[in-house]
């Protein structure tokens, strides 16, 4: 008697989870992974935090460093957050402005994940003394969802 198959929950398909997996070398290289939401049709949000964020300036090489904050609503999908830790540490050796960087972050997750809602607050340490935040949705989130403030405290220099 055959078995049967297991169902396709998405889970066959990861390729790092549970595995010695390579650090990407630049973010183009990195693989984002996904696995279906667990609860289609509910509104919820889902966080992810990086506050040690590092990429380089493409002008001097010099690291910038970030807080970022991801929020999403998922639709079908969830990201797998090990694929996204390597995702986003691939971005060490990679030299792009904070602009570029933090969108291509979002861009990413969205082409991805198809989500319902996405934001992005990218909070830049300062470079030549002034810090340069990055924020981006992709539109207004559903009436009715809790969206948490990101309280990530503004760059207050010294004082």
């Amino acid at each position: 008697m055959n078995n049967p198959s297991p169902p396709d929950d998405g889970s066959r398909l990861l390729t790092q989870l549970g595995q010695n997996t390579a650090q990407p070398a630049s973010p183009e290289e990195a693989e984002l992974e996904r696995v279906p939401a667990p609860e289609r049709g509910r509104h919820y949000v889902v966080r992810f935090t990086a506050p040690e964020f590092t990429s380089l300036c493409p002008v001097t090489g010099q690291p910038d460093f970030a807080h970022i904050v991801i929020d999403y609503i998922p639709d079908e999908w969830i990201v797998e957050s090990k694929s996204l830790k390597l995702f986003l540490t691939s971005f060490r050796n990679h030299g792009a402005f904070h602009e570029k960087c933090s969108m291509q972050i979002a861009l990413t997750l969205v082409d991805l994940l198809r989500p319902v809602w996405l934001r992005i607050g990218a909070y830049w340490y300062p470079r030549g003394g002034m810090p340069i935040d990055v924020f981006w949705q992709t539109g207004t989130p559903p009436d009715g969802v809790w969206i948490p403030s990101q309280d990530v405290p503004g760059y207050r220099g010294r004082g």
